[in-house]
């Protein structure tokens, strides 16, 4: 072990005077998840839709239209309200673009809902803004559909006997009341996609790690060049000592590159990475896969240079395909079982489980990891074993 430290000591100094290994390691993917944060994270969360509402009613079910079906959105900011006089003024602010939809209630829609006459609201969109137009169409629908199931609770009780307008008001007002005999909770996977700042975060941190992690075992071909292999070769040394040695430096790379990344990411962006013991489960799996990964690419070359550029190539196609640059889940189909092959989709997948689950979520993608970094182990183990041997 002490010749393991004694190697890789000498070659972690040799690439911290490297500023390349720096840029690589830090501020590239630091600068590139910023970037993606302000590109992103803007599209990813929309303007509130602005609605006008023309109350020529005043009664109850158009105040309670207005307070609790649009004041409950309104007042967690993802629409705004505002009141106008008349019809004509929400068709000119719908028509020159000023607001998304206007909701129109007419003036005898309380009534026409207490005596079961027909009554509408009416819907005006602007053209340009067709999602807005769409919700607030839907918000429409939903109302005027709670309202006749009461109409039809009403309908059945006064089927049986004759009503008084007491009665009546009476009923409504328990068949509104009555809670829903179905609930629906929201337990799907999208309680499991990274926030887009974290995304960025994790994405970037990934790509880069497979950059960040070629230069130990590149060194080997490096040295291999240069003549110092055979001199390492002639030292009272194990010749596993040499190579051990040179992962450990890759290793060790990608592990002070993500610990960086994370307290940079969580400190700078806002990234929400999850409890510190389970992301560094994660990541060192992460870091053993891809520095498994490079030295099988590695030993597939013949110098430091074809090395270097096969190991970029390799990155970049791993990249793109396990989703560092957009989300492969949306895509969805073939492609997203095809990027199950990538150490970064598994890397994506288990922080996009640590954040909707628990830790106990994290299992697969951690043997996933894992079973990339044995199987390429081994392969690196024995190409690279022969060149050390040359």
């Amino acid at each position: 072990m002490r010749a393991v430290w004694w190697i890789a000591g000498k070659d972690l100094r040799q690439r911290l005077r490297d500023r390349s290994a720096i840029l690589l390691a830090v501020v590239l993917p630091l600068a590139l998840a910023g970037i993606f944060k302000l590109v992103v994270g803007s599209a990813a969360t929309p303007r509130a839709f602005d609605y006008a509402v023309a109350d020529l009613d005043h009664g109850p079910a158009a105040t309670a239209f207005t307070a609790e079906v649009l004041g409950g959105p309104a007042a967690d900011g993802v629409l705004t309200v505002r009141r106008v006089d008349s019809r004509a003024e929400a068709e000119r602010l719908a028509a020159d673009g000023s607001i998304d939809a206007a909701f129109v209630l007419p003036a005898d829609f309380s009534a026409a809902v207490r005596t079961l006459a027909p009554a509408a609201i009416e819907v005006i969109g602007n053209a340009d803004a067709p999602i807005g137009a769409s919700l607030a169409r839907a918000l429409a629908e939903s109302y005027t559909a709670e309202l006749q199931s009461v109409r039809a609770a009403v309908a059945a009780v006064a089927a049986q006997r004759p009503l008084t307008p007491e009665e009546a008001g009476q009923a409504a007002a328990r068949a509104r009341d009555t809670a829903a005999p179905v609930a629906l909770t929201d337990g799907s996977a999208a309680a499991k996609v990274l926030d887009s700042t974290t995304y960025s975060a994790v994405a970037m941190s990934v790509f880069f790690l497979f950059f960040t992690v070629q230069f130990g075992v590149t060194s080997i071909l490096d040295e291999r060049a240069g003549g110092t292999l055979r001199r390492l070769l002639a030292a009272p040394i194990p010749r596993g000592a040499i190579l051990a040695g040179k992962l450990t430096v890759s290793a060790l790379l990608g592990l002070a590159s993500m610990a960086v990344l994370v307290v940079a990411t969580s400190v700078l962006l806002g990234a929400r990475w999850g409890p510190p013991l389970v992301v560094a489960a994660l990541l060192t799996a992460g870091v053993l896969a891809a520095t498994c990964i490079t030295a099988v690419v590695a030993s597939l070359a013949p110098t430091a240079d074809a090395a270097g550029n096969a190991q970029s190539v390799v990155a970049v196609v791993l990249g793109l395909l396990g989703g560092a640059f957009f989300p492969i889940s949306e895509i969805g189909g073939p492609i997203a079982t095809v990027s199950l092959v990538t150490p970064h989709a598994w890397l994506l997948r288990g922080f996009g489980d640590l954040a909707g689950g628990g830790v106990a979520d994290i299992g697969p993608a951690v043997a996933a990891l894992a079973g990339f970094a044995l199987v390429a182990g081994a392969v690196a183990a024995i190409r690279l074993g022969k060149v050390i041997r040359l």
